[in-house]
Order: C-alpha cells, then structure tokens, then sequence
C-alpha cells in the first residue's frame, strides 16, 4: 500500500459530464485542477458503461436554439464529426481527451473517495481534505485544496462534510409547487439499467438464466411497446426503486439484480413467445451498473423550484439554462399499473441561478449535476446531462474565481458576480440574455465594416411543397420593421389565404404571444404564386416575428432546403397522440402544439420585401453570442468571391488574442449516441477555411491562416503580440451552407 498527499487550487470529485465540464473550466482559467472518478472511464451514465444518451435544454427539439455551446458544446460537435455511428466506447475517448488535452488537470480513476476532513459548526463548515483509495494499485491519496466541487451525483462529499441536504419530494406548502405533494415523502425517481441488440445474421437461440422474470405476470407486455429490433434508449422505463421502502443509494444492488432479472425476461419474451420476428437477433450488450436518476439535493442560498422554470424566473445570478420538460415518472417504476411519466415543458429555456451551486452552509463547497439547490419538481428538469453539464461549467469557472479573489462561493456571489458571468461569456459559455461588456475587449471599441451583407431575407428555391392543412409558421428576424411579406404558394381554388404577426414575448422564447398585425388576401387558382400580404410592424426593439400562415387545406406551401440562419419553421399539431412514448404531455401547451413536429433545416419560401439589418456586420459586436430576439451574427454571401469582416481602430492598439465565435447552428439537435445522426459530420453553417489579417503600410498581411475548421471557437494567441489599426477575418470556405456566417470577435 502506498499513500499519497496531492495539493491542487481545485478539487473534484466525480468525472460525469458535470465533474468533466467542472475541471476542464477552471483548468482553462489556469488553475491546478485534481479531477476524481471512482470508474475507469469518465462520462457518468452517459459513458460506455451506462450509456445514457446526452439531452438537454433542446428537449428534443421543443426548444429552439437551445443547444449548449461551451465545453459539452465543444464535445457534442467533435462526436458528431469523429463518431458518427454513435459508438459508445468512441464517445468516452472524447470525453477522456477533453480532459487530457488540459494540463493543469491531474486525473485520478478508479479512486473512490469516501473520507473528508472538515472542520467548524452545523451552520458554518470548511473541508479540509478528502481522502480516496485508488482501486487495484492500492493507493491511498489525500487531496487538499482551497475549494472542492462535489459532481458525485449522490452528494456523498457533501454528506460527509456536513453540507445540508434534501432527499425525496417536498412538501407542497414549502415552495407553493402546483406538482408537490400535500405531505413531504422520501420518493425518489429510480435507477435503470439499459441493453443493445443486434442482427448476427443467422438463427441464435436464448437460453434464459433462472433469475429471469416471467414478464406475462406484470404489466410490461400490454403496457409498454416492445421491439426486437430497439436498442437500449428505447427502454429507459425499465426504471425501478423510486418507491419510498426502496433506497437508490443503500439498495442499489437489489435495484440491479430485479433490473437485470426484467431485461432478461423481456428478452426471453421477445425470442421466445413467437410474437416477434426475432430468430436471428441476439443480446450485444448488458447494463451492469444500473444509471440513478436521483438521490440528495443540497441546501443553497437560493433552491430552484417548479414555480421558477414555469414563469422562467429572471436571476440576477443567471449562469446557465435548461430547457427540458419537467419529467417525473411513477414510483412503481417499470411495475406500474397505468405507467406515464409527467411532463411540463416551460415557454422556453429557464435561468439556473449561481446561488443553487454553492453550499448553505460549508463555504467552500459547490455542486453541479443532479445534486444541485433543487426541489424534486425543479430536479425532474434540470436532471438531465447536457444541463448538468453545462451548470458544471458554471461551477468549475466559479471555483477558479474562488481561488483567484480568495473568496469564498457566497463571496463571488456578493463581490465577483459580475466578472463571473463575463468570464463565462468568454468561454462560450451556455449563458443567454447577458451581454459582453468585458473592459479589455478592444474589438468593443472598434468600427465594423465588411465586404457585404445580407440585407434581405429572401427564401425562393421551393424543394419540397407542403399541404397547409394545419397553421404553418415561420419565424424571422426583425429589425427594425415589417411592411410588406411575399410568400410562395399554390392554391386549388380561389380562395382568402390569412396571415398573421406575432411577437414572441421573451426574447428566448419561440412561440406566439401577442398578435400585432394581420392581413387577408384573396387570391386565384394557380401554381407557385407570390402572394403580398401587408404585415406592417415596427417594434420598439429589435426582435423575432412569429408568422402564422392560416390553415388552408386547399392551399400549398413551400419548404426549401437550403437553411437560412435565423430563419425557422414551424408545423402546429392539431392532435396530440396522449401516450407519445408513454410520456404524459400537456397538450395545451404552445411550446408543444408548435414544436413536437420538427421541419428541420427546412424553411419556407417567402420575401421580406423590407431592407433589414439583422444581420449587419456590428452584430459581431453586440454583446450577444447566441440568438435572442435575433440571429446575432453577421451573414455575407461568399459563393462568388471571399467575404471579410474587418475591426478598425482609431489608432493602433496592440493584439495579443483573438477569438472567434463561428455559428454552429445551436437549433440542430445533436445527440451523442443512438439516434443522434444528421445528414452532416460537421454542422454545415461553421466556416471551413479563413484566414486573419492585419493592415500595414498599405497591404493586408495575413497573420494565420487555418484549413478544415470544424468547432464553433477558435482562439487564436499571438506569442508576441502586433500592433495595428485595421484587422479582418476573411472567410474562404464554409463546410457546405452560402454564407460566412460570424457571431463574434474578441481582441485582447
């Protein structure tokens, strides 16, 4: 046996998506990081050992523009180019090479924490140190740091440090939750364990072992759909220990073993009942480390609650966002009688608060992951990974802000707040509706002209048509006005086509809120028409206009595939199927009704017959790095020659960094396993190749060029530093769309 004694600025502890995200931010703001795991591969239940796929506030698509961009942002887009069959095993090395490629991380595996120091009173504690044992090298190592990150999942450092902390369900007087219980109760979501199948080509034969559950005697053949032909995402309601008498945490081996006995025995029925054609499938791979939903939450200055994500509460300690549905499924799990699981989805993304990351009471603790200040109504959302992860970012960058100020979490809250939120900007954070006002930006003191841009939205190759036989919408950008609309369409008969104006409300939000204008026109019988509609609207702020197209069924539409940013469709459901994948949804919702089918990549064709200036080369300096009420980025048409965007100072000012945010389209919905493809292995809106130049003595001089770009931010570190008046982005190539498309530059 050895023992060890490792000092670092941060401690870790947990290498799922949060701890990954956690450690690689503060490692990226130049502090020593220790990153703890108790497997051998990082990831958590999104790993090659569990292998949940990654969702997050997209909430497949419900939401627009949703996806995070940061660190997860950053492995989500490598995935997509590197492993584009989804392999789970190809999805670890991603996520272990985020974290090698920091070196002021210092990884420790197969260390399995389960002693902490700590020191003080219940309301006042302070960690020491944490002690783990490093499995199979018989290593025992003791961690010591100024601040220390709990992304266990289950809070056990917390736990052990004192930390306050809840488990189970909230009573509902205690937040006024229209979804908690009259009497809090220990219930928890459960655990489940997940399959893979697969076609060998020829007769295989299975042979049940005797653990095997004979399924016919539960409610799983009638109440749940089965397939021989479905892979493990397709059964995450094979969920069970949620009930108040099971413990997720004490009883995870019971949850494991009646887990296992149940996907044996669906399988057993699938091969063996003769109902399904499954002669030649066999079993590929078997969970055996059952995934947890649920178990503490910690006590923060401020716990995020179910009233909060439904009127998408304004924090002013905004650091990330979800989006999921609120997802609760039944205690009975996989047994239950009447088995669906509920679901509210909010207008749109909501506000995580950073006052929900740190510790009410040991002031140097934070959390991220499913253990934040949550209740259970408010965790069944921000459970999910993708907002795990991204609230790791928060936190890992918080913690490095923490040792910079020699402040304590609450400090940063109280003193730091403001350059917390600007640092995560900085780091393409996933944060919406704060702007970058970062004093050393020179590029915020610059002028911005470029070679051109596109000043009408004008959407004219008809691809595909599309029956209007239920309200279509499009969604544009406004600024500053509308008059005039043209749209592409076919109609059987003489007929009154309506359109309508709608704005938005919030400015992440995509759905109609309040009418503004309408217009009828009556139009012949014919092909491809252009019709005008006069839609006048001129909005006090630059926003997003909801256009509804009535519906017509003797009317046509057009779909185009060639994408334009800002621009998005939409299809309005007229009927809900009550049961989508055994998921309770309120139908009644707008976010659902005109999101739950998707028109991906494809908007329809129509004219803005105004000039606009939405995408006018000073978005790259608006402060805004993702859409809201607005695309925010710079577009210029390039299929004919380069197009540049330049920054101009007054006088020379010295260049030391660069960084570039290109658009990545954070509408498509990227999952990074199972069901994840795209027509595409890099999101074609990215630009390929550029190069970057400055002025000098009457010449452009380039200063870097750089081929087969793939990521969403490039930042770009002059060694020595140049001194210019005039700097400029030239974009050569996209990966496939027909514009240059820029959403920031940041000169340091």
């Amino acid at each position: 046996m050895r023992f060890e004694h490792v000092q670092s600025d941060v401690t870790v502890v947990g290498g799922g998506l949060s701890g990954v995200s956690a450690a690689v931010a503060a490692a990226r703001l130049g502090k020593k990081v220790s990153l703890i795991q108790n497997r051998p591969v990082l990831g958590g239940n999104s790993s090659s050992e569990m292998r949940v796929w990654v969702v997050g506030a997209t909430g497949h698509g419900v939401n627009r523009y949703a996806r995070e961009t940061g660190i997860l942002g950053e492995m989500f887009v490598e995935n997509q180019y590197t492993n584009p069959e989804g392999n789970p095993y190809y999805w670890d090395l991603i996520v272990l090479e985020k974290v090698r490629h920091e070196p002021n991380i210092q990884l420790f595996l197969n260390t399995d924490v389960h002693e902490v120091e700590a020191e003080g009173d219940e309301l006042n504690r302070h960690i020491i140190s944490v002690t783990g044992w490093m499995m199979g090298s018989e290593r025992k190592i003791r961690f010591e740091s100024p601040v220390f990150l709990d992304c266990t999942g289950d809070g056990l450092i917390g736990f052990l440090a004192g930390a306050k902390y809840q488990i189970g369900r909230e009573a509902k007087h205690e937040f006024n939750e229209a979804w908690a219980p009259d009497v809090s109760d220990n219930i928890t979501l459960g655990s489940t364990l997940l399959f893979y199948t697969k076609d060998a080509g020829r007769p295989v034969k299975f042979v049940p072992p005797s653990f095997t559950k004979d399924i016919t005697q539960t409610p799983i053949p009638i109440k749940r759909v089965l397939s021989s032909g479905d892979s493990g995402c397709h059964y995450w309601w094979i969920e069970w220990g949620g009930a108040e008498e099971i413990d997720t945490l004490h009883d995870n081996e019971l949850i494991r073993d009646e887990l296992w006995s149940v996907i044996y025995g669906i399988w057993d029925y699938i091969k063996n009942s003769g109902k399904f054609e499954a002669e030649t499938m066999t079993l590929e791979w078997v969970g055996s480390m059952p995934g947890k939903r649920e178990y503490r939450r910690f006590k923060g200055d401020y716990v995020l609650n179910q009233n909060d994500l439904e009127r998408q509460t304004e924090f002013d300690d905004n650091v990330t966002y979800g989006g999921w549905s609120i997802d609760l499924h039944p205690p009975e799990g996989m047994y239950a009688a009447d088995y669906t699981s509920r679901h509210y989805h909010s207008d749109g993304i909501y506000q995580i608060p950073y006052r929900s990351l740190y510790s009410v009471n040991v002031n140097n603790l934070l959390f991220a992951g499913r253990n934040i200040s949550a209740t259970h109504i408010a965790f069944g959302s921000s459970r999910v990974m993708g907002t795990c992860a991204s609230v790791g970012q928060a936190a890992g960058t918080a913690v490095a802000l923490c040792v910079e100020n020699k402040a304590t979490p609450r400090e940063v809250y109280e003193k730091h707040l403001k350059q917390l939120q600007q640092t995560l900007l900085w780091e393409d954070s996933s944060v919406i509706g704060i702007k970058n006002e970062d004093p050393a930006d020179l590029a915020l003191q610059a002028k911005v002209i470029a070679s051109s841009y596109v000043n009408r939205l004008a959407i004219e190759r008809a691809d595909e048509s599309f029956e209007l036989s239920t309200d279509a919408a499009f969604l544009m950008p406004v600024d500053p006005k509308i008059e005039k609309i043209q749209i592409l369409l076919d109609s059987a008969s003489d007929t009154t086509v309506e359109v309508e104006v709608w704005d938005t409300g919030r400015q992440e939000n995509y759905i109609p809120h309040r009418l503004q204008v309408r217009d009828a026109q009556t139009i012949k019988k014919g092909n491809k028409q252009w019709i005008e509609f006069n839609l006048p609207w001129s909005p006090e702020r630059a926003q997003n206009a909801f256009v509804i197209v009535k519906e017509n069924p003797g009317v046509t539409l057009y779909l185009s595939r060639q994408p334009m940013s800002g621009v998005l469709s939409f299809i309005k459901e007229k009927a809900l199927n009550v049961a989508r994948g055994m998921e309770s949804l309120n139908h009644d919702q707008l976010v659902v009704k005109w999101n739950m089918k998707r028109v991906v990549r494809k908007p329809f064709c129509f004219r803005l017959v105004d000039e606009t200036n939405a995408f006018e080369p000073g978005k790259i300096i608006d402060g805004y790095q993702r859409p809201y009420g607005g695309a925010h980025m710079w577009l210029a048409e390039h299929a004919r020659k380069e197009a540049w965007i330049a920054l101009n100072w007054d006088k020379a000012v010295k260049v030391n960094e660069i960084h570039i945010t290109f658009n990545d389209d954070v509408n498509e919905d990227l999952i990074n396993l199972h069901h994840h493809r795209t027509e595409f292995d890099v999101i074609p809106e990215l630009v390929k190749d550029y190069r970057v130049e400055v002025y000098d003595s009457g010449n452009w001089n380039s200063l870097l060029e750089v081929k087969g770009n793939r990521q969403r931010k490039r930042k770009h570190i002059l060694e020595n530093g140049v001194q210019t008046r005039q700097l400029r982005l030239v974009v050569e190539q996209t990966n496939g769309t027909a514009y240059a498309e820029i959403v920031e530059i940041r000169v340091r």
